[in-house]
């Protein structure tokens, strides 16, 4: 099939060995893919936990009965069942078996307040979750506000044998993490399974096209929305995924790190399936928090895929065990989730000698767009080149193209964007130009090279005397100075210039002053560019996987005026 690389210009940059296209509908349903993974890897090691690994075969077993659990208590194809776990080796189990059951699966963040528990299991409909005994307490709370009628609870160290009965002893005795609750309906996780074992897992018949996540946006615009996306999806991106990583991947061969939850999209596709398909071994991280935990288990493998956010990345470098890991192994590092800062970029290239390629996605695209190819010419400051079989389009805001080179909005099109926000017309209607191209508030441009560069998030831009500031420039220039640990910036009113920038940092020395940091700033950026405010911080807010929060540093801004 001939492409026109006009209009397609990054496809003269694919490794060879890339396609241009792939097939979404190699597998009927993401069930049929995990049982292809199960019968293909067996006995091979598939996800690891606190030092304990099971292999494909057992995975299959327990997902088996925790699947035909869920069907004994009643649940049928297209319930909606929340997940509400870290990385555990109950994750895959309890979400594996709940697909091939044919559920849906709302993932939801452990570390959600009540209030976003609520809303999320309303907006849902969810009528099942399986949920750690660390938040089985807010679960109480919500629970007349829901319609869940199944509850499944599960401690840290279920999964993890003999050695699961000391962690859960230190983690609810010791540690005193679990605060007491009244689930008197719940069922162990350990109940459910040996339930299972006794009852014999009906197949069911799933179509591509329908439903197999709900999975919630960040709310960073308002309330939060369910993106739906389907088993064909997911299916496309790991084939997407699948064809870019095959030029260095090698199967039954790889070790993977997974800091990054399984309940985030990034982390779920390509961490969990994609690496799947072809026999991996992945190690789940349950708090990259913990960085003296982290880097033990950094030091205890030579992994060979690693994927992270940029304020992981730096945070890892400032370790002092961060010098005796051993890259040598490594064969893919990948930023996603928020923008990979050049100056942290070098100088894990500088101390590792690996490259860290940045890739681009959202959840309602399932979630990868692009990334820099894993073999060959990369751009660390891009966000690399266009996935096989999709299509990206700088557009204004009617919808209109604009030529490679002029900044807009990227709009995309391809297998993996998601059907729309459940049960919201509306908002599906708003996400989307004519022509089904999503919308995905992101500010980049194509270069002449094919490369996809982000400028900014739409609604982070700061409008400074009619000037458009992009915050990720001035974090990026400020990320470079040596005192400097982490930086956000945002746009505060100013009854001047409408609005003014601020910067929030984290000090890597404590002699750094404001007026030092606008001084340095002024070698760099133009006048407007340059920080009216600056405000020193111990840390900065972020979400679980380690992006910052703008949108709360400017309430917090707007409290204090």
């Amino acid at each position: 099939m001939s492409v026109n690389l006009n209009e397609k210009p990054w496809l003269a940059h694919y490794p060879e060995g890339v396609p241009a296209t792939i097939n979404p509908d190699r597998y009927s349903s993401i069930a049929a893919f995990l049982e292809d993974c199960f019968e293909k890897y067996g006995n091979i090691l598939a996800f690891e936990n606190m030092g304990v690994a099971l292999t494909y075969s057992e995975i299959e077993k327990l997902s088996r009965q925790f699947a035909a659990y869920l069907q004994s208590i009643g649940l049928k194809k297209g319930d909606r069942i929340a997940i509400q776990l870290p990385n555990l080796l109950q994750y895959p189990v309890a979400m594996f078996g709940a697909l091939r059951a044919g559920l849906i699966v709302v993932n939801t963040n452990p570390l959600y307040t009540e209030r976003e528990m609520e809303h999320q299991f309303k907006d849902s409909g969810a009528v099942a979750i399986v949920i750690l005994a660390n938040f089985a307490s807010k679960l109480q709370a919500i629970l007349p506000n829901t319609n869940i009628k199944h509850i499944i609870i599960t401690e840290i160290g279920d999964l993890l044998g003999v050695k699961g009965y000391l962690v859960n002893a230190v983690v609810k005795y010791i540690k005193k993490m679990v605060p007491s609750y009244e689930l008197p309906t719940a069922v162990s996780f350990k109940k459910a399974l040996s339930q299972g074992a006794k009852q014999t897992f009906q197949k069911v018949s799933i179509q591509n096209t329908e439903i197999a996540f709900l999975q919630y946006t960040g709310g960073t615009t308002g309330v939060s929305k369910g993106a739906i996306l389907t088993h064909r999806n997911i299916l496309a991106n790991i084939e997407q995924n699948l064809a870019w990583m095959q030029v260095t991947l090698k199967e039954k061969q790889e070790i993977v790190c997974s800091p990054l939850p399984l309940y985030h999209i990034f982390s779920l596709t390509v961490n969990c399936f994609t690496l799947m398909s072809i026999g991996a071994h992945n190690v789940l991280i349950t708090n990259p928090k913990d960085m003296r935990s982290f880097m033990k288990e950094m030091l205890s493998h030579r992994f060979s895929v690693f994927t992270g956010v940029n304020t992981l990345f730096n945070a890892m470098m400032n370790q002092p065990e961060f010098e005796k890991i051993d890259f040598s192994n490594m064969r893919a590092i990948v930023a996603g989730g928020m923008a990979l800062q050049l100056p942290v970029y070098e100088r894990w290239l500088k101390l590792t000698g690996k490259h860290i390629l940045q890739g681009y996605g959202l959840t309602e695209t399932s979630p990868v767009v692009a990334c820099n190819p894993l073999k060959g010419y990369i751009k660390p400051d891009t966000i690399g080149l266009v996935f096989p079989s999709t299509e990206l389009k700088i557009m204004d805001d009617d919808g209109e193209e604009l030529p490679h080179g002029e900044a807009g909005e990227i709009c995309v099109r391809g297998p993996q964007v998601m059907q729309g926000y459940w049960q919201r017309p509306d908002e599906t209607q708003k996400a989307f130009h004519e022509g089904g191209w999503f919308k995905t508030g992101d500010i980049g441009l194509i270069d002449n090279e094919g490369f996809v560069k982000i400028v900014d998030r739409k609604k982070d831009m700061i409008l400074v005397s009619g000037f458009n500031v992009y915050p990720n420039e001035i974090e990026d220039v400020l990320a470079a100075h040596p005192k400097v640990l982490e930086v956000a910036a945002i746009g505060v009113p100013d009854n001047y210039s409408g609005e003014a920038v601020k910067v929030c940092i984290v000090r890597k020395d404590t002699s750094l002053t404001a007026e030092e940091v606008k001084e340095y700033c002024k070698k760099y950026l133009t006048s407007y560019k340059i920080p009216k405010y600056v405000e020193f911080k111990a840390e900065l807010p972020k979400t679980n996987v380690g992006k910052i929060l703008r949108r709360a540093l400017r309430e917090e801004a707007q409290v204090a005026q």
